[in-house]
Formats: C-alpha cells, sequence, structure tokens
C-alpha cells in the first residue's frame, strides 16, 4: 500500500510499508545519483547486496537504525547508470579504486583498460582480473594496453605497492589469467566503447595516460564523444613525489599527459597529488577499513599488510612532501569524484600544461592562474573533498557481495 510520495534531492519517490516493519522505495528515475547519495548522507548502511539480472537490476540496502531491519528497495530497470571506462596501472590504490566502483549501484563499468606504471602491464592485467575476481564481477571486460610510454625506455617501476603492485603477498598467480583478457587492444577498444556511447562514457584514468594519448592519436574524435575525463595525477603546487616537481602518473609518461591536457576538450577534472594528501583520512579509520569481516577486507588487509607500513615511515619523515601522516587511497579520490560529484566540494577552474623540458620540471603540472598560456580550455582541478562522503564510498567498497 503506498502511503507517501514525495520529492527527495529532486527525485520523486513513492514509499510502501510492508507488514513486516519493511520500508521499500520505488522510483522512476534517469538520474540514480541524488537518491543513492540522500540515502548515504541520511542512513547509516550496511552491505549493498546487488542481485543483478538481465532484465532488471535490483540494489538492496540493509539499515541498522530501526528493528527489525529496514530494507530499501529501488529497482534500476527505468533508471540510466553512469556510464564508465576505468584505465589503470593497478596498484594497492586502484585496486581499492576499482573495489569503490564495482560497488557504486549509479555506475556501469564498461570495460577496465590495462597500462604499464606500478608494475609491467602483464602485472596490471593479472591484477585487475583478481581484484574483479573477489568482487564477483569477472563480467566485466579486461583490455590489455601500453606497456612502455611514448617516447624514451620505461623507468623503474616503484617498488611502493612491490614488484607486482599488490604487496608481494600473493602466492598463487592465475596460470590460465591471458584467456581471461578480451583479444581486443585496450585503445581500440576505448575508441570503440566512446563511439557506441557518444557523449555519455565518463573515462577515469587512474593511471600514466599512455592510452589515452594513443587513442586521441588513432581518433582525433575520441575525446569530443567523452562525456568527462577524470585524472589521478600531476600536482598543483610543485610537488612531487617521485621527482622534486613530478607526480609519479605523469612522470612516467609526460609526453602522453601533455598531449591529453592539450587534445582534451571534453570536461576534466583533476585529482592531484597535493589534492589527495591535503584531504587524507586518519590511520584510526584505516584500521577500521581493513578489519571489515569481509572477503573483500580481509583482501585489502593482505595486499596492504607491507607498503602501509612503509608509507607511515615516509610521512613522518617526508612531512614537507605528505604534508604530515595520514591514509590515502589516491585513486580512489578520484573514482569518487565520478560516483559522487559532490564529494568534490571546492575546485580551481584553469588552463594547465605539463612541463616536457629541462632536468627538474620534466612532468610537472603547472596551473595557469594568471591566463598567460591563452588556451581557452579550462579543467577543474580539485581542491577539497568531503571527507564524510569520501570514508562512507570506501567503507562501501569493502563491504560488497564477494566469493568467500
Amino acid at each position: 500500500m503506498v502511503h507517501t510520495s514525495r520529492e527527495t534531492h529532486g527525485v520523486m519517490v513513492h514509499t510502501s510499508r510492508e507488514t513486516h516493519g519493511v520500508m521499500v522505495y520505488l522510483c522512476s528515475i534517469c538520474d540514480i545519483d541524488n537518491l543513492i547519495m540522500h540515502i548515504y548522507n541520511t542512513l547509516p548502511i550496511l552491505p549493498k547486496y546487488n542481485l543483478n539480472s538481465k532484465d532488471e537490476a535490483l540494489f538492496i540496502l540493509f539499515l541498522t537504525n530501526v528493528p527489525p531491519a529496514q530494507l530499501i528497495c529501488f529497482s534500476t530497470a527505468t533508471m540510466a547508470q553512469k556510464l564508465v571506462i576505468i584505465d589503470t596501472d593497478a596498484g594497492i590504490d586502484d585496486a581499492q579504486a576499482i573495489m569503490m566502483a564495482v560497488a557504486a549501484p549509479s555506475l556501469q563499468i564498461l570495460g577496465i583498460t590495462c597500462c604499464f606504471g606500478n608494475t609491467d602491464v602483464d602485472n596490471v592485467c593479472q591484477n585487475v582480473l583478481l581484484v574483479l575476481s573477489v568482487c564477483e564481477h569477472t563480467q566485466i571486460p579486461v583490455f590489455q594496453g601500453a606497456a612502455g610510454p611514448l617516447v624514451g625506455a620505461t623507468k623503474a617501476f616503484s617498488d611502493h605497492f612491490g614488484t607486482d603492485g599488490l604487496g608481494d603477498v600473493l602466492e598463487d598467480r592465475d596460470p590460465q589469467w591471458k584467456e581471461k583478457l578480451q583479444r581486443e587492444h585496450a585503445v581500440n577498444a576505448m575508441i570503440r566503447l566512446v563511439a557506441t556511447n557518444p557523449k555519455q562514457v565518463s573515462l577515469v584514468a587512474l593511471g600514466p595516460l599512455t592510452n589515452l594519448a594513443l587513442a586521441i592519436r588513432l581518433d582525433p574524435s575520441f575525446q569530443q564523444n567523452l562525456k568527462e575525463l577524470v585524472i589521478m595525477g600531476g600536482n598543483m603546487e610543485g610537488k612531487g613525489n617521485v621527482s622534486l616537481c613530478g607526480e609519479f602518473n605523469f612522470v612516467m609518461d609526460p609526453e602522453s599527459a601533455f598531449i591529453v591536457l592539450e587534445e582534451y576538450l571534453c570536461p576534466t577534472r583533476i585529482a592531484s597529488w597535493e589534492y589527495c594528501c591535503r584531504n587524507k583520512l586518519e590511520w584510526e579509520f584505516f584500521e577500521k577499513l581493513i578489519n571489515e569481516d569481509t572477503p573483500a577486507g580481509r583482501f585489502m588487509k593482505m595486499i596492504t599488510s607491507k607498503c602501509w607500513g612503509y608509507s607511515k615511515e615516509a610521512m613522518l619523515s617526508k612531512r614537507d612532501v605528505y604534508f604530515g601522516p595520514g591514509f590515502v587511497s589516491y585513486d580512489a579520490y578520484a573514482v569518487a569524484a565520478c560516483i559522487d560529484s559532490s564529494v568534490v566540494t571546492e575546485s580551481i577552474e584553469c588552463a594547465v600544461r605539463v612541463e616536457l623540458q629541462g632536468e627538474l620540471c620534466r612532468g610537472m603540472m603547472v596551473l595557469d592562474q594568471r591566463n598567460k598560456l591563452n588556451k581557452s580550455h579550462r579543467v577543474s582541478v580539485m581542491k577539497t573533498c568531503d571527507l564524510t562522503k569520501f570514508r562512507q564510498l570506501l567503507m562501501a567498497s569493502l563491504k560488497q557481495p564477494c566469493r568467500k
């Protein structure tokens, strides 16, 4: 029996109460984001259980504030999810970001494209397949992409996440992993998926931008067909993490970063190194996060067991670089912004350019806040973050249904 019909954050919601204390929200809208974030912001949430079928997807959230538990259930059969491609170099923070993305009911991931970066591209592909297996989302296609930068030899991989990108703690690797990859090259897949869904796809780039630079070289119209581009990379205050002035993703392939920020004219948002560091979370929250007694939580605890000890020491010894101690899951900041734009509370709108010359500044992203470059295209450089919403998205990423 329908008791009420009201508008919630621009969404018309029809509420029906069942006899067993179950509250059901049924809505027919085109944008699910507002409703989901309204629920996130106003109600305590336990795991989301995704009952996907080909005809209809139901997202069920168990709420703990009323005994017996209330059940919120809303159908997405008539709701348009945000279409997303994730381009990744699959380190530990990439794994966290992918988990966040697949846990978000508002996203439909069309594919994950792989690029060298935190480790070699073969390891990257294996890492992505493993994360999707843990999260029970093996239906998402994975594509192998660039093995090195556009110009010059591949720089030595960072050992921050171990030689395999996931902390060197995994004993068994899937010997059949290559058979689980799509045969299509990552760059061709990106071009095809975006052309099939013009102005609908959000591209989230979490590693070096080589695949993106190759895509626009193969198809100059590629960027025109994107809905938006969200990047984790670059720096906004001239502080580097692998060089004096450069952030890792951009330094690994400066030419590709230059091409993307010069030639991609679609709406672009950037989560820079400093944005992530300045919006870090407490180590106490990290301990709570990785001690979630779920398959995803146990997996995250395992792969972070070595690297976060190193991170704590580095943040204490290099406060000027890391802006003090705290937990930073860099790539998750970009995915969070894609899921819910209100996670970013303040941004700088300006032109940017990547420096390609010099020994000290190569790979550095420069913000043109004085309009000296005379560029018409502006990007949105994230500045401050709603940490409450960010925490909620991180917690939800480890509470999703996963294999035992």
